[in-house]
């Protein structure tokens, strides 16, 4: 679960100065009960967090759907029982978490099936197109994708950027040498640099912005080399939810969408109060 420290900024963001309007209209005391509700049908995510804020104003807090499971349009996912005005403090808060999570989970599943239909060895992985990192890869992770790098300081991925002021073989033996813990990955647009790539000692190769067509006839030319069993080889950039299938058909090992976290589609949940408790 994502740190309560982290998700209580989002809180402290809605409410700086307290909820005015529950103070002013809901009389001190008041307990009620209350139920979020999925408004459609998908991939729930972002439960234990919610759960944990509303336990945090001192909320019991039911879980029904759990991170993870399947909803449909309807069902209950979490239901709360306590202070009525700190349960209204915490619920757009906790919805707008859920929902991004739960929309981001719902499209990764979507397509990790997608793939899976296909090629099972392919993964689907995110990217860091995303200012949410803790709340985004979560959500790949528990829609079943891979989250990628979470940031920085966790892999070695040499870019074009980097290579317009270092030669690619350059740039690999430094990498290489930098430390033998760190995954070097190198971002290639041609067969001529993946080969480069491979021979210097690439862990992973990412095609970008090639076509099936092309990527097919770089893994050829990698099997012909007897390099293609040395390196992974992820393919990224122009996939879309409609042609990420003759992607995965190829013998490739990761397919990476920024659209997954940078296009979110939020998924619809409501609170309802359901009486006094």
């Amino acid at each position: 679960m994502i740190s309560l420290s982290y998700l209580l900024r989002f809180l402290e963001e809605d409410a700086p100065f307290g909820d005015v309007t529950s103070e002013a209209v809901i009389p001190e005391g008041t307990k009620a009960k209350a139920v979020i509700i999925a408004k459609q049908n998908g991939v729930i995510a972002g439960v234990e967090e919610a759960k944990a804020l509303f336990e945090h104003f001192g909320i019991e807090a039911e879980v029904r759907k759990r991170d993870g499971e399947a909803v449909k349009k309807g069902e209950a996912v979490l239901e709360l029982n306590g202070n009525a005005r700190s349960i209204l403090l915490v619920e757009r808060t906790a919805l707008n978490i859920m929902g991004r999570m739960s929309g981001i989970a719902t499209e990764v599943r979507r397509l990790v099936d997608k793939v899976k239909a296909v090629n099972p060895k392919v993964r689907v992985a995110g990217t860091r197109k995303t200012l949410l990192k803790p709340i985004d890869k979560r959500a790949i992770l528990i829609g079943g994708g891979e989250p990628h790098r979470f940031s920085l300081s966790d892999a070695i991925l040499i870019k074009d950027n980097h290579l317009a002021l270092v030669p690619l073989e350059g740039a690999i033996k430094r990498a290489k040498s930098f430390s033998v813990y760190k995954v070097v990955e190198v971002e290639v647009e041609s067969l001529e640099d993946a080969l480069k790539a491979a021979k210097a000692g690439a862990d992973v190769v990412m095609l970008d912005n090639m076509s099936p067509a092309e990527i097919a006839e770089t893994v050829e030319a990698l099997r012909r080399e007897g390099l293609r069993e040395r390196v992974k080889i992820e393919v990224s950039g122009g996939i879309t939810p409609e042609n990420i299938e003759e992607y995965a058909r190829l013998d490739i090992d990761v397919i990476s969408l920024g659209y997954l976290t940078h296009s979110v589609r939020n998924f619809d949940l409501s609170l309802e109060i359901t009486g006094k408790a």
